[in-house]
């Protein structure tokens, strides 16, 4: 397996998602961790925006050449902006799971439900105890 990043900064899931907190929004995407064992994407479904959504309740679908997920949202809140460009180009996701590839932005985050969410160190114990 590839080197993964998991940058300082981003708070991540248990489900392999990553989750940037900027004034009473969250930006939202799937972790290199996910993509790397994905593989290829070739399809991501995102809602609509105004959509509400609950912490743990299926967003999303992503599709790659080996496995169908579902995208799980990490805080509750209401659907402001989806990435339209993954419509057209769902290889961003592996090519800039971090940046280009970044799939919903949530308004009006819970800061309780902030607590829950794993560090950049807490995630990547995470990840290596799922490696072994």
């Amino acid at each position: 397996m590839d080197e993964i990043d998991i940058p300082e900064g981003l708070r991540y899931t248990n489900e392999d998602e990553w989750v940037r907190l900027e004034e009473g929004r969250a930006v939202i995407g799937v972790t290199d961790f996910a993509q790397q064992q994905l593989g290829d994407i070739v399809f991501v479904e995102l809602p609509e925006v105004g959509t509400r959504v609950e912490r743990g309740d299926p967003f999303g679908v992503i599709e790659s050449v080996k496995a169908v997920s579902d995208l799980y949202a990490p805080v509750s809140g209401t659907i402001s902006e989806i990435n339209g460009e993954l419509t057209e180009r769902p290889e961003a996701v592996n090519e800039d799971c971090y940046g280009d590839g970044w799939m919903i932005a949530i308004e009006s985050v819970d800061a309780a439900e902030q607590v829950s969410l794993l560090d950049a160190q807490a995630y990547q114990k995470h990840v290596a105890e799922r490696q072994t």
